[in-house]
């Protein structure tokens, strides 16, 4: 077993914050975003000894992150939240116009696929570059950008009113 370095351990928990949150807006759920998290969290501290020197943390358990969430998916997995008298109900004074639009995004956001959603979220939400979701999600760089521009666009329409949006057409 290798040693580690002392910040190794720390490092990976001040990623915690920032895996919650985007964990959060890709599943929707807090539960399932926080079992996500755990999820990731273990993965990343079993293969700790694996991570590069120089390799950037953050980018590293996202990756871990978006194959933990395929495997999910994969599985299928159905989506529950328990509900009890103790579930608190949103009060009327708290549901202002900012809370609207937020709902509204979140619903459109539940609209992209899985795909678009993600780079979309890691992007504009964990402010990465292109070239970190490229390496997180394994994909190209090419591959990134067209998936954001067709999911910001798709998200543009669907804010704006749009009934639907027709998906893309393949073509062999």
């Amino acid at each position: 077993m290798s040693v580690l370095p002392f910040n190794t351990g720390d490092e990976l928990l001040a990623c915690v914050p920032r895996l919650r949150r985007y964990a959060r807006a890709l599943v929707g759920e807090r539960a399932a975003a926080d079992d996500l998290v755990q999820d990731t969290v273990e993965r990343g501290w079993a293969r700790l000894a694996s991570l590069r020197p120089g390799t950037d943390m953050r980018a590293w358990l996202f990756s871990i992150m978006h194959n933990v969430r395929i495997d999910q998916v994969r599985r299928g997995a159905l989506s529950t939240e328990p509900l009890d008298d103790a579930t608190p109900m949103p009060a009327m004074a708290e549901r202002t116009t900012i809370g609207l639009e937020l709902r509204d995004m979140d619903a459109a956001l539940r609209l992209l696929s899985e795909e678009q959603r993600a780079i979309l979220l890691m992007i504009a939400l964990e402010e990465m570059r292109y070239e970190e979701v490229a390496q997180a999600l394994g994909i190209p760089i090419g591959t990134v950008m067209s998936r954001l521009a067709r999911a910001r666009e798709k998200l543009r329409i669907l804010m704006e009113g749009g009934a639907s949006v027709t998906p893309l057409k393949v073509v062999k």
